[in-house]
């Protein structure tokens, strides 16, 4: 039975904004998918059977959030952070417990969610704008300042199934910022825009903030909820495992991704995979699974260039940690080692191997170090082998990282092998104090009089 209650009796109506009380959420997770009735029909006639089964995607979650707060949520991909948001949107009810969410709400929860895609971008102003509750005068008034937010007055009047994915997120964006919602709800969407339209985003983020006005984003970017956010919830399996400031959830966090990265059954987790992106798409909330979507809730796409000629092909790049097994997370100033195994399909002198880091946030190229910079090419390779990238103490700071790795010839004017954003890693909190940048620098303070 789904139950909304009034709860203005337990709390000052004026203070809080939001109440969940022993929140659950079940999807039928089924193991044959029917998905046409000629399909249902072929399988009665043939007697196909298939097996369903109960997933709760939320389990007993009780918080609240205050007027004026801004709240991160945390957590593992499928710990049910995208099902929570869905539910205080109003696009999912619960099965059980008791959820209010007080005033008018903005989600920006799926790419294109409340657009339709044969409408115009000015069109889709005015339906996202009316799905918001707000009348088409209103939207009229503030029509050419959303437009000039989202930077598309180019492309206002095409049809935004042309759109690409970050001209997507700039019209939700631009649309649910000047609508003026007393709570905002954010999906990690705003990772997919440029770096310029981000900082852009998360100024009229602050100044709603300083507005008094509510926000709960959902960041896999523990220094976007440092600076942002007052507290943060973090998500487990479906339960509310921790809540409190945020440096303290985060490493809370750093615990549990450290736990299953170590136990058995995380070895065949999302981290061990090799997978072209440190977030795998395929590890979606079981909302979107049992829907059958592939959300972007991942900070990138999955590229996975690769090209060359492969005379020297690069077969495996593991990542070890400091007892020498295969990880993909690590923590900060703990060793790190890079192992880039090849094959040689015939005798290549003095090729170079070389490698660039990326910070998957903003896209930032941290280093691009290579064998012939660093003095260490062979003379000759032929058959197979491997190449360690070794550092002893690992500086970055919590983040997900790309690996981008490649061999030469020995004028680095030809790719045998080049791999693109195909290997990735995290670095999780617990390793450090320290909160923003990318790396620490080791250093001290000195006081003089």
């Amino acid at each position: 039975m789904i139950i909304f209650s009034l709860l203005s009796f337990l709390f000052d109506p004026l203070s809080v904004l939001i109440v969940l009380k022993d929140v659950s959420k079940k999807f039928v997770l089924r193991h044959h998918k029917v998905s046409r009735l000629k399909e249902q029909v072929v399988d009665f006639l043939k007697g196909t059977r298939y097996t369903s089964e109960e997933f709760w995607a939320l389990k007993d979650v009780t918080f609240t959030v205050d007027k004026g707060e801004t709240v991160g949520i945390i957590g593992e991909n499928g710990s049910g952070k995208s099902t929570l948001l869905q539910l205080l949107a109003g696009i999912l009810v619960p099965d059980k417990g008791t959820l209010e969410v007080k005033g008018k709400v903005a989600a920006l929860i799926e790419l294109g969610a409340g657009f339709n895609p044969e409408l115009t971008g000015r069109e889709n102003i005015y339906l996202s704008g009316s799905i918001l509750g707000f009348k088409r005068k209103e939207i009229h008034r503030k029509l050419e300042e959303i437009i000039a937010f989202s930077g598309l007055q180019r492309f206002i009047d095409q049809p935004i199934k042309n759109y690409s994915s970050g001209m997507y997120m700039r019209l939700a964006f631009s649309v649910a910022i000047h609508v003026d919602p007393d709570l905002l709800l954010i999906d990690e969407i705003l990772a997919v825009g440029d770096w310029p339209f981000q900082q852009q985003c998360f100024k009229r983020i602050r100044e709603f903030k300083n507005k008094g006005k509510t926000i709960v984003v959902v960041s896999h970017d523990l220094n976007t909820l440092l600076t942002l956010c007052d507290r943060a919830l973090l998500l487990h399996r479906g339960e509310l495992v921790h809540q409190g400031n945020v440096k303290d959830v985060a490493a809370h966090y750093g615990e549990i991704l450290k736990k299953a990265d170590t136990s058995p059954e995380g070895q065949s987790g999302p981290v061990e995979r090799e997978a072209a992106s440190p977030d795998d798409p395929a590890e979606q909330d079981a909302a979107s699974l049992t829907r059958g979507e592939t959300r972007q809730d991942s900070v990138s796409p999955r590229t996975g260039k690769r090209w060359g000629s492969r005379e020297i092909e690069i077969t495996k790049v593991a990542f070890l940690d400091k007892t020498g097994r295969e990880s993909r997370q690590f923590r900060t100033h703990e060793p790190f080692v890079a192992r880039i195994h090849y094959r040689a399909h015939r005798r290549i002198e003095k090729p170079v191997f070389g490698l660039a880091l990326i910070a998957e946030k903003d896209n930032i190229h941290i280093n691009g170090p290579n064998t012939k910079l660093d003095g260490c090419v062979p003379d000759y390779l032929e058959s197979q082998g491997s190449v360690d990238y070794v550092i002893d103490r690992l500086p970055l700071l919590p983040g997900r990282y790309w690996f981008i790795v490649s061999v030469w010839d020995y004028a680095c004017q030809q790719a045998f092998d080049y791999h693109d954003r195909m290997h990735g890693f995290e670095v999780i909190p617990g390793g450090t104090r320290d909160l923003y940048g990318l790396i620490s620098i080791p250093a001290r303070w000195e006081y003089h009089s």
